[in-house]
């Protein structure tokens, strides 16, 4: 099993990169369009559109450093396995993941920086460095850095905040946001509370698709409202990746190490 986990890991990490209920103490946040601020809700203007994402941006959570443990079902082209990611992110600078599988062994190591990818796959003695570019062979160009930053702690990411996209109002204050980046379609569906619950991104023309799912909000310290649980679904062509992280602890601002290198004895992976 170990070893059969080691060996996806670092296709898992690159496409995590692309991309409780949750066990946390922390209260759950009732998500109905009476619970939003006043602050929070869209402003009457010309462009409805505009409006809704300014309102979405306002309700960006906000970090210097996030540190977070999720417990996380992959899945690979069908085949199940359950690891534990210990995510630590210095924004804008880097992301640091620890990947622990049965018996609470580190089986990986992986460090992202806006230039490159790292991953250290610690059963098997093996390394894969790689520019950040590396991630195009699994992900469209669209997907950048600040892409996976905003992933992993449910924010909306930025290139499709566009105040040109187009408005389709549902019931109960949701929304869909909908347009192109490039050779991208997206979509954002957003709650009453100007948090976005779904992303929907796909390149028709080469087969890829990524959905990442944002549901059971909780209150984070210093009043952040995140999600506790991201479902992260990647498919290239005929191969499907499912990720669902179910974060049970989370913390914002604190000061963090990320030790990160690569043994004299490991050779680099095929």
């Amino acid at each position: 099993m170990r070893k059969s986990i080691s060996n996806k890991l670092p296709i898992i990490l690159i496409c995590l990169a692309v991309l409780a209920s949750c066990k946390s103490k922390k209260k759950l946040v009732t998500r109905t369009a009476d619970s939003v601020a006043v602050a929070t809700k869209p402003t009457t203007t010309a462009n409805p559109a505009a409006a809704r994402v300014a309102a979405v941006k306002a309700r960006q959570t906000p970090f210097n450093t996030f540190s977070g443990r999720a417990k996380t079902q992959l899945s690979i082209d069908g085949k199940n396995n359950d690891v534990t990611l210990n995510i630590r992110i210095q924004h804008g600078k880097k992301i640091w993941v620890s990947v622990t599988a049965i018996l609470g062994i580190e089986a990986a190591r992986a460090l992202i920086t806006p230039d490159s990818i790292i991953v250290i796959n610690k059963i098997q003695g093996v390394y894969l460095k790689k520019p950040f570019s590396y991630i195009y062979n699994y992900a469209s160009r669209q997907v950048n850095y600040l892409t996976i930053e905003s992933l992993l702690v449910g924010n909306a990411i930025p290139e499709l905040l566009d105040a040109n996209s187009n408005i389709t109002n549902g019931a109960n204050g949701n929304a869909t946001l909908s347009g192109n980046l490039r050779d991208l379609v997206y979509s954002l569906l957003v709650g009453p509370d100007q948090k976005v619950t779904q992303t929907s991104l796909a390149n028709p023309a080469v087969g890829q698709s990524l959905k990442v799912t944002n549901s059971q909000f909780i209150q984070a310290d210093e009043g952040r409202v995140i999600p506790s649980v991201i479902n992260i679904t990647s498919a290239v062509k005929s191969k499907t990746i499912n990720a669902k992280l179910e974060y049970n602890r989370t913390e914002f601002n604190k000061v963090l190490e990320y030790p990160f290198s690569i043994p004299e004895r490991f050779e680099p992976a095929n």
